[in-house]
């Protein structure tokens, strides 16, 4: 078996983690089940991984089974040692500062989150209100949110499993936001996460940018399968997917969606159940779908799998523009002007989007197992938005079953999941999930996939 270099270190950390109460330190090195210790370790395992290209969460925690993390209180506030911690993180023994605030991002993250937000009575996470106002808590806390500037922020998303030719393309889209003033929001992984970050890094450098931002936001299930990429400066660890999505859309100005696979097609029937809402009819939102000339079959399956299912109501709210990464930017520039015009308008804030509809269905989370797998409802007579959240959801699973360590663990166990529903949404559904496998988008292409999932019809 491989061996892998390892490293133990110690660090001190900066700023308002300086200090924990032994309650809370009790819970992160709880390891029952209401304890925080797997999340801690997971999480931080993850950050220590930056810039790797594996897309498998259970491969990492195996190839890792030494790694370990204990909080050490002193004197004059705590100390986090790491034990067997992968040596690509460190430099001349020493971690790498953006690492270390990494690491102490997840330390921010999973306290704040386990203490001020679960057990809170303050927020009610049975309502739509509830979760919206935890989501921007977490937000703010992690201080990523930028209240005195203007809008600016581009959401892009995309695959991990890309071609070099389409990661390519992603880092000149970046570039392109990046010379007219834009900063970046992605998944924080590598591919077409990591792409259009170093574009815009060399953008923001043209213009002698300096307050630039790089910001990734993920999830503890994710975050195992898609390490940080090395360009993000912000990163904040939402605790679960519907919550990291709703933190995703309400503090973009705009969403760029470049090639992926099945990851990206859940988060493009997310922001588009979100736009099909009647509420949001006249609310802007720029939403291109963008990639080189050789990914325009990729958006064609994409386009006609939308309007078999959703309609052509769906097809409005995005443009798709092919091979011209300067025809993105500009794009999204006018399409950015507008949104503040609105939000100018109506007093609502730049940095976050309170007046956006987000309906309790895309907001509650969804546990792919194999009974909610094989219950899902995907029938032609639900209104567009509760179809999408459902689409979402089946999406969601194949995610799980194909990259996180409990989905990948749960099929090991149990078998594929099965997708039921109408004929004419299975079949669309089924045409699109052949052409990701064919394009090898459901992986990195490493080895054969094996899919995770059964169509019934």
């Amino acid at each position: 078996m491989t061996q892998y270099e390892t490293i133990d270190a110690v660090i001190e950390p900066e700023g308002s983690l300086e200090v924990l109460s032994r309650a809370e330190v009790a819970k992160l090195l709880d390891t029952t089940t209401g304890g925080l210790y797997t999340t801690l370790r997971n999480c931080a395992l993850a950050v220590l991984n930056v810039g790797s290209e594996m897309d498998d969460g259970k491969e990492l925690l195996e190839r890792y089974k030494s790694f370990d993390i204990e909080i050490i209180p002193e004197e004059r506030g705590i100390k986090l040692k790491v034990t067997a911690a992968p040596a690509s993180a460190f430099v001349d023994g020493v971690m790498i500062k953006g690492i270390s605030e990494h690491l102490l991002s997840v330390l921010r993250d999973v306290v704040y989150v386990s203490d001020k937000i679960a057990t809170n009575p303050k927020f009610d996470l049975l309502s739509s209100e509830g979760i919206t106002n935890a989501v921007f808590h977490m937000l703010r806390n992690a201080n990523i949110l930028r209240p005195n500037t203007n809008p600016r922020r581009v959401v892009c998303w995309g695959g991990h499993s890309i071609g070099r030719s389409e990661y390519d393309y992603t880092k000149e889209v970046g570039y392109q936001l990046g010379l007219r003033g834009l900063d970046t929001c992605t998944g924080c992984g590598p591919g077409a996460m990591k792409g259009p970050m170093k574009g815009a890094t060399i953008g923001h450098a043209k213009q002698r940018i300096r307050d630039g931002q790089y910001l990734g936001i993920t999830e503890p299930g994710i975050i195992a399968a898609e390490s940080p990429n090395p360009i993000v400066n912000d990163l904040v660890i939402l605790p679960d997917i519907e919550k990291r999505l709703e933190a995703i859309v309400r503090t973009a100005h705009g969403i760029v969606v470049v090639p992926g696979g099945v990851g990206t097609a859940e988060e493009i029937l997310y922001i588009l159940g979100i736009l099909l809402h009647p509420d949001n009819a006249h609310v802007p939102f720029p939403l291109i779908f963008t990639g080189p000339a050789s990914a325009a079959d990729y958006f064609r399956e994409i386009d006609t799998f939308i309007t078999a299912t959703l309609g052509e109501a769906a097809q409005l709210r995005y443009t798709v523009i092919i091979d011209d990464p300067e025809g993105v930017a500009t794009a999204m520039k006018a399409g950015i002007r507008e949104v503040r015009a609105y939000r100018k308008e109506r007093d609502d804030a730049y940095y976050f989007n309170w007046s956006l509809t987000i309906e309790h269905e895309f907001q509650q989370p969804f546990s792919p197992t194999h009974e909610n797998m094989r219950n899902l409802e995907l029938r032609r007579d639900l209104p567009g938005h509760t179809l999408a959240a459902n689409l979402r959801r089946a999406f969601s699973g194949i995610v799980a079953g194909n990259v996180k360590d409990e989905g990948i663990r749960a099929i090991e166990k149990h078998g594929n999941f099965e997708i039921r529903g109408d004929a004419s949404i299975m079949d669309p559904l089924d045409s699109l999930l052949r052409s990701f496998v064919a394009q090898h988008r459901m992986k990195l292409p490493v080895t054969e996939y094996v899919p995770c999932y059964r169509i019934i019809k």
